[in-house]
Order: structure tokens, then C-alpha cells, then sequence
């Protein structure tokens, strides 16, 4: 799964998406770019909810990776 913040989106934003996963107990990586962030979620990201993770301050899209069988 990635997370792409928007550009307006603060340090206490993105603090706050990442602490969310991380009690949830998975790994993530942060790329910050110029004009974006992204945080990619690793683990069995089927119990996220996407729509509550899209409802975040400074949360712009969430996208499923899926795995072909």
C-alpha cells in the first residue's frame, strides 16, 4: 500500500499517519521527494482501511498494491 501525502501536508500530518501504522504493527518507508511525500506500508495491509487512511489531515490518495496470484 502507499500513502501519498499532499504537498500542503505538515510534519505533524505526516507524524501522525505514520504513528497510526506503526501501532498497528507494520513497517513502513517514507520517500520525500520535492514536491511529495510517500509512505509505503509493509505487511497484510487487508485490515486497513483505506477510506479511513484517505480521511486523514494531509492524506491525498491511498493505493493497494495487489499480489497476483
Amino acid at each position: 500500500m502507499l500513502i501519498i501525502m499532499k504537498r500542503s501536508a505538515d510534519e505533524s500530518a505526516l507524524d501522525h499517519v505514520k504513528e497510526l501504522l506503526i501501532n498497528r504493527n507494520f513497517d513502513i518507508h517514507q520517500s520525500t521527494g520535492v514536491n511529495r511525500t510517500i509512505i509505503g506500508v509493509i505487511g497484510d495491509t487487508d485490515a486497513l482501511d483505506a477510506r479511513e487512511i484517505e480521511a486523514m489531515p494531509g492524506v491525498s490518495q491511498v493505493v493497494r498494491i495487489r499480489k497476483d496470484d
